[in-house]
């Protein structure tokens, strides 16, 4: 992790008709970090990341990716930033109608003008990466169980070798194992590739073993940010809750019963 900043959000203000859902939104994501956001349901978080991505207006403040302030952009501008980041989204959203491999290959088609046959080859490599068999390349969505389904997502969002990777609560829906798992596949991938990751989460576990850092969303505001110490350090009521409330010390129990 450095302290070049690679996501920089200001004030930032969305909302649905009358209802503001994130209201005066600040933090900074550093290259190279694991940033995890954590906040109660219906909190924004998703909101959050599809605002920065583009998918959700912003009313006011400024979001700036990349060193690219994304809401002056030009289109040529954005298209760049773009091609230079990779999402997953929750429910891992492949394509139902194209395989395993196809699903890989779509950002191919759609920002590069390759030969099939190297399409083939790298799309094949990044399934690979992340620990698809090959035998289960042609599978079509519906034959993938949830944990291949998110491998598959996040080797679609690795595709066009991006510096930057957002994660839509990556290990949702999936056993304690295979969140495990995940979790291991997504450091091992950020310290091999040098990925920063901005990683929305309800899942503990992944807080405590894969974050670098985390923020904090409550009241429309970010609340709390730093090491999952400062949250436990933390006086407001939510980030108490959240860190030290019930589930946290069964979490916590766990882990001490299973050191040496």
């Amino acid at each position: 992790m450095t302290n070049e900043t690679i996501i920089s959000v200001r004030d930032l203000v969305v909302g649905f008709g009358p209802r503001i859902v994130l209201n005066g939104v600040s933090f900074d994501v550093k290259r190279g970090e694991v940033f995890g956001f954590v906040g109660g349901s219906g909190s924004g978080k998703s909101v959050l990341l599809r605002t920065i991505i583009g998918l959700i207006p912003r009313r006011s403040g400024t979001i700036e990716v990349l060193g690219t302030r994304l809401d002056t952009a030009t289109r040529h501008e954005r298209l760049e930033v773009e091609r230079r980041w990779g999402i997953l989204f929750q429910q891992g959203a492949l394509f139902s109608s194209l395989t395993a491999l196809q699903n890989v290959q779509f950002p191919m088609r759609e920002y590069l003008d390759l030969p099939q046959r190297l399409m083939d080859e790298m799309a094949a490599a990044k399934l690979d990466m992340v620990g698809l068999r090959k035998a289960d390349h042609d599978k079509m969505p519906s034959e993938l169980s949830g944990g291949m389904t998110k491998r598959v997502a996040l080797a679609r969002a690795l595709a066009l070798d991006p510096g930057l990777v957002f994660l839509d609560e990556p290990t949702s829906g999936l056993d304690p194992i295979a969140a495990g798992d995940f979790d291991a596949l997504i450091k091992t991938l950020q310290e091999t590739l040098g990925l920063t990751v901005f990683m929305i989460t309800h899942d503990l576990e992944s807080l405590h073993t894969i974050c670098d850092r985390v923020g904090a969303l409550a009241d429309g505001r970010v609340v709390a940010t730093g090491s999952i110490e400062t949250m436990l350090a933390s006086d407001h009521p939510w980030v108490r809750s959240y860190f030290r409330g019930r589930r946290a010390a069964a979490r916590n129990s766990r882990s001490a019963n299973m050191e040496p």
